[in-house]
């Protein structure tokens, strides 16, 4: 697996000169435990302007899948132009709502009884939270006569499908029409302690999938993004037409980091969502027009030498979900010149690297990694340091280290 820091661009004394400074950070605050996860404040706040340039004047509400660290929530929210939360669990919205962080929306339908009655007791949720429905069987446990006001929004199907039998996205909603999106929102409004308050879709397919590609496979991508484009703009627009006869939409929600300026440029759309920009993770590398910085690192020490140009760091088997390949491993970061055993690859409790660079690190270093994805350090660590101009200036627990496990 090749081996690159990934920072825009950056050459190799940059990155040792990044590094370097993250180290000596953490042995000043007394921070000698590995693993370690660092944020890099600076450069998450520079990915947060980036992001709010690319939205134009539609504010963001922030992905919290791809933080998972309550305050990187938090820090997001206070900056001009972030406002409101998309969640992924019907207990985190509840918790995120208890600890005073408003208008939380549910990205995905919730069906557990436990959580949806929990919902049900807690008016300040109720308040602030939306749930996601695309089936009026969902909507069936929560019009029971009796039951508290709740806020809905539909989700419409955001992926491509340019001929039968083809589709290409996520596997989300079932709902592609406009009269297939107004018959669930009629099934809404009749419900008397039902309110419907937005909608949203997410188009997968541009958001999530790196253009970036040379020769025949990166034009057919930017190809399929064009025309997916267009297509989902037209569907949501007729979509949000639709519901807006029945009912006054607070939102209507669109798109994912990898799309803002076109999700943004709809007129239908009222705000898009960003999580993973923020965080610069390492399947966010190869796109065109935006390159976020990489901000978001974890620690792990090596703790043998099987031979020497082998060294053995604790840990590392942290990969990404979704399609089993090499882009979902951790991307060494530092020191450059170290790559994967090519017969083990990272695992569960040690990671054997081989390299140039393997024959100057001594047992206690630090091998420093970027995820695949944004959130899911997260679940790893029970705290991330956090970096600014040359210090640390705090320790930010994840969801994990606040004892929260939603997934």
């Amino acid at each position: 697996m090749p081996i690159t820091d990934n920072a825009p661009p950056t050459s190799h004394r940059d990155a040792g000169e990044r590094f370097a400074a993250y180290e000596r950070a953490l042995e000043q605050a007394g921070l000698d435990s590995r693993p370690v996860g660092i944020l890099d404040l600076d450069d998450f706040d520079a990915n947060a302007a980036d992001l709010l340039r690319r939205a134009g004047p539609k504010p963001i509400r922030v992905a919290s899948k791809s933080l998972r660290i309550r305050s990187a929530v938090q820090r997001a929210l206070q900056l001009p132009g972030f406002a409101g939360v998309l969640a992924y669990s019907l207990p985190e919205a509840i918790w995120l709502a208890e600890s005073g962080i408003q208008d939380v929306v549910m990205g995905y339908p919730c069906t557990d009884p436990v959580a949806l009655r929990a919902l049900a007791g807690h008016e300040q949720a109720r308040e602030q939270v939306t749930l996601m429905v695309d089936d009026t069987a969902q909507l069936d446990a929560l019009a029971a006569p009796g039951h508290p006001p709740l806020q809905i929004a539909v989700e419409l199907d955001a992926a491509y499908r340019p001929m039968r039998g083809v589709g290409i996205g996520a596997a989300r909603s079932p709902l592609r029409s406009a009269a297939q999106i107004a018959a669930l929102g009629a099934a809404i409004v009749h419900r008397p302690n039902l309110s419907l308050v937005g909608m949203m879709a997410y188009e997968g397919q541009i958001a999530g999938v790196p253009n970036a590609g040379p020769g025949p496979r990166g034009a057919v991508v930017r190809a399929m993004q064009r025309a997916s484009a267009a297509d989902i703009a037209e569907r949501r627009a007729l979509a949000v037409e639709a519901l807006g006869a029945m009912a006054e939409l607070r939102f209507v929600n669109g798109g994912g980091t990898g799309s803002l300026e076109s999700t943004a440029a709809e007129p239908a759309v009222t705000e898009v969502a960003a999580g993973s920009g923020l965080i610069g993770p390492g399947l966010f590398d190869g796109y065109r027009k935006f390159m976020p910085r990489p901000a978001l690192h974890f620690g792990l020490q090596v703790v043998r030498r099987p031979d020497p140009r082998t060294i053995t760091v604790h840990g590392g088997g942290w990969i990404a979900s979704g399609p089993a390949g090499t882009d979902r491993l951790p991307i060494v970061a530092w020191p450059q010149g170290l790559k994967y055993r090519g017969s083990e690859g990272p695992g569960e409790v040690q990671t054997p690297l081989v390299g140039a660079a393997a024959a100057s690190m001594r047992l206690g270093d630090t091998v420093y990694f970027r995820h695949a994805k944004a959130g899911e350090p997260a679940e790893h660590l029970n705290e991330v340091a956090v970096y600014s101009r040359g210090s640390i200036v705090g320790q930010w627990a994840t969801y994990r280290g606040e004892g929260k496990a939603f997934l």
